[in-house]
């Protein structure tokens, strides 16, 4: 039965017994009966209104935005990037939403994907952040429909998903390139590529250009509302004025239920306070680099950890990791921090010091060729067993522990073992590494020594005065 139907019979029925008592019809004043009359219409607008707010609609519909689905707080958010090239032999979104089980597995509740927008055809040399079209999907990935369906199953897993979003430039060949003016150009009106940098394969953006800024707020509200996606990790984000992320992301917040999450790709501290919940730990991963490869002191890195949030706003997090796909085309883990257990190492401290840890896809099996990501993929998820174990244990004991993800942070020197405790209620998490490809020993203070237990492997642990660690050894443990 219709609802007016239902609401039409109530209305009739209430009218019923006020126009008839006993059998007796009343005569009221003809002001008493449009009164009764505009109550009644007053109720079925209601009654309406309430349905359209409560009801599923079964029709298509431009916002899908979910209103199930709860994206993850900062500080508990684990993320993964995905570059769809390199991540499975189809090279598609496809390929992506097959394997969501295995980065479920993996502790992983955010997933970002590299940009999945067409790339620009002219001066273009394949990079995906040469963007062609801001609100299509590149066909080589696929459809807005795998898309969303992607989106769909990573949200039936409690999996976030955020776009990269290149705000700063397009390509050469996109359609905005017939309004000149939204673009930056040279004394002689030439439209030019970002100054200081050798992106010769995109065009520079004006963000003097008011209509420019407003077409790109639309376009980043079309994927919220269009693919339900839960945020963006923004590009290049310390190239564009803080005025416009300002605007931007009060308009996004606008426009969706959801908590976005919203990553800046850079390290200006004004991205806080334009609505960015986290940027770039770019001094910390320099740090890590240098305890680990130069023979750095290793205190150097609680030094950098200090001097990173030492700016960043309550509630607010830096993106903590030790490759990307910036990085890894470059070189990976495995050559950077000296193999297998080296980068396993480099990875405890980084998820466990202080930040939101990120894994780049590949990472967590050990690819060590550049040319998997770049063009030579896919990705063989087969290889390094035991290193996909360590790290699936690493993450879903991080995700499960209050203490690992936001406890107070206490540190202890020495130049060749980082060690830190992380302190949630009664909850301790005391984290051990060697940085060297040397054996050392390290002298605990009596506070760390005495019974811990193995959040990794579950065994019991009896810390005396000293600890002896061969190359790289860690140890995660917990009381």
């Amino acid at each position: 039965m219709g609802i007016l139907t239902i609401y039409g019979m109530v209305i009739k029925s209430i009218a019923h017994i006020v126009l008839h008592r006993n059998g007796r019809l009343y005569r009221f004043a003809s002001e008493f009966r449009l009164k009764l009359a505009a109550c009644l219409l007053l109720f079925v607008f209601i009654a309406l209104a309430v349905q359209g707010c409560s009801k599923k609609d079964d029709s298509p519909a431009t916002d899908t935005t979910s209103s199930v689905f709860e994206t993850p707080a900062v500080a508990n958010i684990v993320m993964y990037e995905v570059n769809p090239g390199a991540f499975s032999e189809t090279k598609n979104l496809q390929g992506v939403t097959n394997r969501l089980d295995q980065i479920k597995a993996l502790g992983v509740n955010t997933i970002w994907l590299m940009p999945i927008y067409p790339i620009g055809v002219l001066k273009s040399f394949g990079s995906p952040y040469c963007v062609r079209n801001y609100t299509e999907v590149n066909p080589d990935l696929g459809t807005m429909q795998d898309l969303q369906t992607l989106v769909s199953e990573a949200h039936k897993r409690n999996i976030a998903v955020i776009l990269d979003w290149v705000a700063n430039h397009t390509s050469w060949d996109n359609p905005w390139i017939s309004n000149p003016s939204w673009y930056t150009q040279d004394a002689n009106g030439n439209i030019i590529s970002p100054a200081g940098t050798n992106w010769n394969d995109v065009a520079d953006l004006n963000y003097n250009n008011s209509n420019m800024r407003q077409a790109m707020i639309a376009a980043m509200k079309y994927w919220v509302t269009t693919a339900d996606i839960d945020g963006y990790r923004c590009d290049a984000a310390d190239f564009v004025p803080f005025d416009f992320w300002q605007q931007a992301i009060t308009a996004l917040k606008g426009a969706t239920k959801k908590n976005l999450i919203l990553l800046a790709e850079g390290s200006r501290t004004d991205h806080f306070i334009a609505g960015f919940q986290m940027n770039y730990g770019w001094d910390f991963l320099a740090s890590l680099k240098s305890v680990f490869g130069s023979n750095q002191d290793a205190g150097a890195l609680f030094v950098t950890n200090t001097a990173e949030y030492s700016v960043v706003p309550s509630g607010c997090r830096k993106l903590r990791f030790t490759t990307n796909h910036d990085e890894s085309n470059i070189a990976t883990p495995v050559s950077v921090f000296g193999g297998n257990n080296g980068a396993l190492a480099a990875s405890v401290v980084t998820i466990f010091l202080q930040g939101v840890p990120l894994i780049y896809c590949g990472q967590e099996v050990g690819v060590s060729s550049t040319s998997v990501y770049n063009g030579g993929g896919p990705i063989s998820w087969s290889d390094n067993p035991n290193m996909l174990a360590s790290y699936t244990a690493m993450l879903n004991f991080y995700d499960s522990s209050a203490a690992a993800r936001k406890g107070t942070l206490t540190t202890y020197t020495d130049r060749n073992v980082v060690v830190f405790q992380k302190t949630s209620g009664t909850e301790h998490v005391l984290v051990i590494v060697n940085v060297r490809a040397t054996d050392e020993t390290y002298a605990l203070p009596l506070a760390l020594q005495g019974e811990w237990t193995d959040a990794l492997a579950g065994s019991t642990l009896t810390l005396g005065a000293n600890i002896v660690l061969s190359p790289y050894q860690y140890y995660v443990l917990k009381r």
